[in-house]
C-alpha cells in the first residue's frame, strides 16, 4: 500500500467548518448502516459451556508433533438454520494446543479453506521465518511446517489467521484457538485441572441474519457484534465447582473492548498477563481487555454451592472507548458474558490464594540504548471520504522494512496516540514491560510481561524490551493496531533483527 497523507477528524471539521461537521455525522450514521444489529430474533442461548480439545501434541524423535487443518464447517446458532463458519479441526474456533517451556515443537498447518491464508502463534517468542505472519502465507491445498523451541514463560496466548486484507473476516468466522504454556521447574498450587478448575474462555461478539449466517460488513472499522460468544457458544452456562477456578480471558473480538466484572460485584484476582504471571495477585472488581489481549483470573466459590452469578462486561463505565461511528447499544450497557452455577467441589480443591507468584527481571531504563517512537493516527483521505488507518504517517507496505533493530539490543518503544479512539498496539515476537502511562506507572495489573497494550486517546505509553536469540535480515516481524480491521486496513509495520 502506498503512503497516505490523512487529516485527523478534528482537524477535518476545523478545516472543513459546518460542512465537515455534517460530512462526519453522515459517515457515523453510513457507518452505523454498515455494522447492523442482528436480524435473527431467535439466537439459541444459554447452552453448556464448550471446552475445546486440549492436544497435548505426539512425540515423534524428541519433538511435539501437532496436527491443525484449516477448514470450512457449519454450525447451529438459529433453529433450523446451517451458519457457515471457519475452524481449525472441527466447525468452530480450534484446539487448545499445551506445551512445556523447553519443548521442541511441530506444527503441521493444512489449508483446505479454499483460500490462501496463514497462522500466526501470538505471543510467542520464535524466529521470524516461523511467526505465521503475512510473510508465510499458505496456499489452498498446502501444508506449512512450524519449528521452534518454546522459550516464553508459563502464560495463556493463542493462534490465528494473519494474511493480509484478511485477518479481520477469518477471524470473524471461527479461525481462532488457544495455546498454553507451562513450565515443570516452577509449578504453583493453582488450579490447573483442564475442564474443571481450569478454563479457557474465548470471547467474542458476532452478528446473525435471519437466515443463519454471520453478518460481516466490509469496508468498516471495526465491527463490533451485538451476540456475545464464549467458545463458540452464545452466553452460554458453566458448571463451577465450589472453590478457586482459574479463567484464562481471551479477548478473540475484532474491535470490541470489554470491562469484566461479576453480577454480584465480587472481587477477584488477576494472576497472569498476556505472557506471564505477575509478582503477586492483584484484587480487582473490573479487568478492561483490548483486542488480543489475554489475562488470568483467580475466582473464589468456595461455600458457594447451588448459588448463581453472572460473568458480565461493564461496558458502560468505560470512558472515551466508543467514538460514535464505532458504538452499538452494548457499549451503553452492563451485558452478560456467561453464567455461571455453582456445583460441589471436586476432589482436592485448590482452596488458598498464593501470596507471591513468580519474579520478574524487570529491564531498566538505563540498559536501552535506543528509544522509537511511533504514532498512531486515523483520518480521511485528503480528496475522500474513506477512513485511513497509519503508524508514523505510513499504511503497511510487505516489501518494506520499517525499523532495523540490532540482536539482543534492548530498547524502548514509545507509542503514541494521535487518534480519536483505542487502539491496542501488537508487537510479534517479543514480551514487553509497561513502563509508563502518560508518564505515570502502570496498574499493578499491568505490571507483567505482555504484547499487546491498548493506547487511549492522546495518550502515551512506554514500553521497554529485548529483542533476543533470533536474527533474520530478509524476515520480518509485525507491529500493529490488533483491531483487526485496523491491521487489515494498513494499520501495521515490519521490523527485522539482525
Amino acid at each position: 500500500m502506498t503512503k497516505r497523507h490523512p487529516v485527523s477528524r478534528r482537524e477535518f471539521i476545523k478545516l472543513s467548518g459546518i460542512a465537515g461537521s455534517a460530512l462526519l455525522l453522515s459517515r457515523c450514521s453510513i457507518l452505523s448502516d454498515n455494522n447492523p444489529l442482528s436480524t435473527a430474533t431467535n439466537v439459541i442461548r444459554s447452552q453448556p459451556l464448550p471446552i475445546p480439545e486440549l492436544l497435548t501434541g505426539t512425540e515423534i524423535d524428541g519433538k511435539k508433533v501437532y496436527d491443525l487443518t484449516m477448514r470450512r464447517g457449519s454450525m447451529v446458532f438459529v433453529p433450523g438454520k446451517q451458519t457457515a463458519t471457519l475452524a481449525y479441526n472441527g466447525n468452530i474456533l480450534g484446539p487448545t494446543l499445551l506445551m512445556r517451556k523447553g519443548d521442541e515443537v511441530v506444527i503441521n498447518v493444512t489449508n483446505q479453506l479454499g483460500e490462501p491464508t496463514t497462522t500466526h502463534w501470538h505471543g510467542i517468542h520464535l524466529p521470524a521465518a516461523m511467526d505465521g505472519g503475512p510473510h508465510q502465507r499458505i496456499e489452498n491445498g498446502d501444508t506449512w511446517q512450524a519449528r521452534y523451541t518454546i522459550m516464553n514463560e508459563a502464560a495463556t496466548y493463542w493462534y490465528h489467521p494473519h494474511l493480509m486484507g484478511k485477518t479481520s473476516e477469518h477471524v470473524y468466522h471461527g479461525l481462532a484457538g488457544l495455546f498454553i504454556i507451562k513450565d515443570p521447574q516452577s509449578e504453583l498450587a493453582l488450579p490447573d485441572r483442564y475442564g474443571f478448575d481450569d478454563i479457557p474462555l474465548i470471547i467474542q461478539d458476532k452478528i446473525f441474519n435471519a437466515d443463519g449466517s454471520l453478518n460481516y460488513p466490509s469496508g468498516h472499522e471495526g465491527i463490533k457484534g451485538d451476540h456475545i460468544l464464549v467458545n463458540g457458544a452464545v452466553t452460554p452456562t458453566f458448571n463451577a465447582p465450589a472453590q478457586f477456578v482459574r479463567f484464562r480471558l481471551l479477548n478473540g473480538s475484532n474491535a470490541r473492548i470489554y470491562n469484566f466484572g461479576f453480577s454480584d460485584d465480587r472481587e477477584f484476582h488477576q494472576i497472569a498477563t498476556d505472557g506471564g504471571l505477575l509478582e503477586k495477585p492483584v484484587a480487582l472488581t473490573r479487568l478492561r481487555l483490548s483486542t488480543g489481549e489475554r489475562a488470568e483470573i483467580l475466582v473464589d466459590f468456595s461455600g458457594q454451592e447451588t448459588s448463581q452469578v453472572r460473568l458480565v462486561s461493564y461496558s458502560s463505565e468505560l470512558d472515551n472507548i466508543n467514538p460514535p461511528w464505532l458504538s452499538n447499544a452494548l457499549d451503553k450497557s452492563t451485558f452478560d458474558i456467561m453464567t455461571i452455577h455453582v456445583n460441589s467441589a471436586t476432589a482436592n480443591p485448590i482452596t488458598t490464594l498464593p501470596g507471591s507468584l513468580a519474579s520478574i527481571d524487570r529491564l531498566q531504563e538505563s540498559q536501552a540504548v535506543k528509544t522509537r517512537s511511533f504514532e498512531l493516527e486515523e483520518g480521511f483521505s485528503v480528496g475522500s471520504f474513506s477512513a485511513t488507518f497509519t503508524i508514523n504517517g505510513q499504511t503497511m507496505d510487505i516489501n518494506r522494512i520499517d525499523e532495523t533493530i540490532q540482536l539482543n539490543d534492548i530498547e524502548i518503544w514509545e507509542v503514541i496516540n494521535d487518534a480519536d479512539m483505542p487502539h491496542p498496539f501488537h508487537i510479534h515476537d517479543i514480551q514487553f514491560l509497561i513502563l509508563t502511562r502518560n508518564g505515570s506507572p502502570p496498574p499493578e495489573n499491568e505490571s507483567g510481561w505482555k504484547d499487546t497494550v491498548l493506547v487511549m486517546p492522546r495518550e502515551t505509553v512506554r514500553v521497554i524490551t529485548q529483542f533476543g536469540e533470533y536474527a533474520d535480515p530478509d524476515k520480518p516481524y509485525m507491529f500493529h493496531c490488533h483491531i483487526l480491521e485496523h491491521e487489515d486496513a494498513g494499520m501495521m509495520g515490519q521490523f527485522v533483527v539482525v
